[in-house]
């Protein structure tokens, strides 16, 4: 299978993840503070952009559109983060998570949560064996590579609180032991924003966790028509057995590993620090951002540039990562709230006020 970068097409091995991405070498493409562009940094940085391609090929076999949910996905999962989807129920938020597990080769599991859903049902249980006359830890759903939670916020706060030290430390405590969470590890977690009964909201805390909360809207008219074509023969969606392996488990963190020496100038990084900085000082907001928000900002605008096949970030990556990072962990003044004034267009003000380095 050609597609498949189990093969590696010579990729892998040559990598030398040890060798420093930007070098001060002689040739190549001159960035702004003077720092040059290696050759081998070019080939590191297309392997990342070739597995997006890729990824995005395979998961458009099936879904149509939702191309910046997809990247941001995939910058999530190569930065280690966790991802909170938030749309009306019917746009493929769980075929999506499903679909990239496939295209991952890595374990995945599927979680719903309800109201009676207890935290030993997602961590596990400690039992008692009667042949060894010995207390074992029998595991639970959790123990996988990318767990799917759908509706989150249909359970309490007790079974929401098992998930703290999973997504936080990757590992669970119980009973006084801990036991380690599998490599790689993610949470791709859904909620409804119309359902209120029977739904338990997220503390500010448990958002946190969340490096990105991304909004999947209903597709537009022409994207609605050609999801019917597509699947006007295939009702029970066989398609989603296509899906071929574009990246295995053991070489996601050669990815992260490319993406942490991706350049960013000082510069931007004040950037990054000034944005979050004014989420603190806002009279719209009630609570602006944490040093976390600072954080996933800068790794995730890393991501992107390697995703669009750069070694370095611009300003144009940070702000298009701002608004994910952010739109869960700033609220709004009551007053404003009840002035109609929306998350959104406060993250927006903050940026168009802040000027961009050159």
């Amino acid at each position: 299978m050609e597609d498949n970068i189990n093969n590696n097409d010579g990729l892998i091995p040559e990598l030398n993840l040890q060798t420093p991405l930007i070098t001060g070498g002689t040739t190549g493409e001159e960035l702004g503070d003077g720092i040059i562009n290696d050759v081998r940094t070019n080939k590191e940085i297309n392997h990342v952009k070739d597995i997006y391609e890729k990824t995005k090929n395979e998961i458009q076999k099936v879904i149509v559109g939702n191309e910046d949910v997809i990247k941001l996905l995939l910058a999530g999962m190569f930065t280690g983060g966790h991802v909170l989807m938030e749309g009306s129920p019917g746009v493929a938020k769980t075929l999506i998570a499903k679909l990239i597990s496939q295209c991952f080769a890595i374990d995945f599991k599927r979680i719903q949560f309800t109201p009676d859903l207890m935290p030993s049902d997602l961590i596990g249980v400690t039992v008692f064996n009667l042949q060894t006359s010995d207390f074992t830890f029998k595991k639970g759903p959790i123990f996988s590579n990318l767990i799917l939670i759908d509706e989150i916020n249909r359970s309490p706060a007790k079974t929401q609180a098992a998930l703290f030290e999973a997504m936080e430390e990757k590992q669970v405590t119980v009973d006084g032991t801990s036991y380690e969470l599998g490599t790689p590890f993610f949470v791709i977690a859904t909620q409804n924003p119309v359902d209120q009964e029977g739904t338990y909201k997220l503390p500010e805390a448990q958002l946190d966790r969340f490096l990105f909360k991304l909004k999947v809207n209903y597709p537009d008219l022409a994207s609605e028509i050609s999801i019917l074509k597509r699947f006007q023969h295939d009702f029970y969606q066989k398609e989603t057995q296509k899906i071929n392996h574009v990246l295995t488990s053991s070489e996601i963190a050669g990815c992260l590993k490319i993406i942490e020496k991706v350049h960013i100038k000082e510069e931007l990084l004040a950037y990054i620090a000034n944005i979050v900085f004014q989420t603190r000082n806002n009279g719209n907001l009630y609570m602006g951002a944490s040093p976390r928000a600072s954080m996933a900002i800068m790794k995730t605008a890393k991501a992107i540039a390697a995703i669009n096949g750069r070694d370095f970030v611009s300003p144009d990556d940070i702000q298009s990562v701002c608004f994910p990072v952010l739109n869960h962990r700033i609220i709004l003044s009551p007053e404003k709230e009840m002035e109609g004034v929306t998350v959104q267009h406060v993250i927006k003000e903050i940026i168009q006020n802040i000027e961009v380095p050159r």
